[in-house]
């Protein structure tokens, strides 16, 4: 039996330094994010919901990917509902993290009530799309030219998103 390529542990404010330059090569990618930069630690810590904040760490302690949820709504009727974003570390990638990050988030949303689980990808994000699948969500849509890339190989093109969710069996049922 092999080693789990990571263990999960909460995200906390000293995995921030790995957590931004994770999310900064996302963003230079092209296909992760319409954001034109990480946030400061402040601006997240405040916008995702803290029991639902992971981070995937190598033996070493070292950032291999990360994981948090954002309330989708304020009004009352979407309280068990939120939107997420996962990041794998490219040097992480295709080691099972991704899936690892999303089994965590899963746990922890549907220990918090939390029946819906979903998020906007790009449609040419194959890799972000087959985690997603193999993880229990389903593609309930696509919107069509979104926004335009604010930065990155896409800059000034216009962006479809596909949408994902992941419905609780247990929360809501």
């Amino acid at each position: 039996m092999s080693a789990p390529p990571a263990t999960i542990a909460p995200l906390e404010p000293r995995h921030w330094p790995a957590v931004e330059a994770i999310w900064a090569a996302g963003i230079a990618g092209g296909h992760a994010t319409f954001e034109p930069a990480p946030p400061t630690w402040g601006a997240f810590d405040a916008g995702r919901l803290p029991g639902q904040r992971w981070v995937a760490l190598d033996g070493h302690d070292e950032v291999l990917g990360w994981v948090a949820a954002s309330p989708t709504s304020t009004r009352p009727a979407y309280r068990g509902v939120v939107e997420h974003s996962v990041y794998v570390a490219p040097s992480a990638a295709g080691r099972g993290v991704g899936r690892l990050l999303l089994e965590a988030l899963a746990a922890s949303t549907e220990a918090a009530g939390i029946w819906t689980v979903q998020s906007a990808v790009f449609p040419e994000n194959a890799a972000s799309l087959a985690l997603h699948a193999r993880c229990g969500f389903r593609v309930v849509g696509r919107r069509e030219r979104v926004a335009l890339m604010p930065v990155g190989p896409l800059a000034g093109r216009w962006r479809d998103t596909v949408l994902v969710e992941r419905r609780s069996r247990v929360v809501g049922v």
